[in-house]
């Protein structure tokens, strides 16, 4: 239940994100370009670790964003849900478990009218540094293209 524990505090981030990835397109073929670019990400712990907030600000591109992640202790597992201030819209959760220290999290999703399959990672952690990838399959999680990196280092 207290997976995410660690994350509560300030942190730099690191964001690596493939310029193209909002189109169908991205699926196709390698990444042509990935552009890089700051955050600052603020977490708070709540309900004795079973719930975690955190609000991430992307200075350089003008929005900012909310992620709320829930523990559900009869699943044993995490619902995370994110919203950012361009769309005000509370996206459909990802939902899994840490195992080993590794977070993974799937969910559904739907991108310019096309059904996707979503997933992101948490890796890395440790009390000062840890990372989360974002990817996207569009074939039933055969593949997988990652189209978001975060690099966080605590402040």
């Amino acid at each position: 239940m207290n997976d995410f524990d660690f994350y509560a505090g300030t942190w730099d981030v690191t964001n690596r994100r493939r310029t193209d990835f909002l189109e169908e397109t991205c699926f196709f073929q390698e990444a042509t370009e990935w552009e890089e670019f700051p955050a600052v990400s603020r977490a708070s712990r709540h309900f004795e670790g079973g719930a975690n907030f955190d609000e991430i600000e992307f200075p350089t591109k003008g929005f900012g964003g909310l992620t709320l992640r829930l523990y559900d202790p009869e699943r044993e597992e995490w619902s995370l849900y994110w919203v950012n201030s361009r769309t005000g819209t509370l996206t459909t959760p990802v939902v899994g478990r840490f195992i080993d220290g590794r977070g993974e999290f799937y969910g559904d999703d739907t991108l310019a009218g096309k059904e996707i399959r979503v997933r992101y990672i948490w890796s890395g952690i440790t009390a000062n540094s840890a990372r989360w990838e974002q990817a996207f399959s569009v074939d039933g999680e055969k593949t997988w293209i990652t189209n978001w990196i975060m690099e966080s280092t605590r402040r």
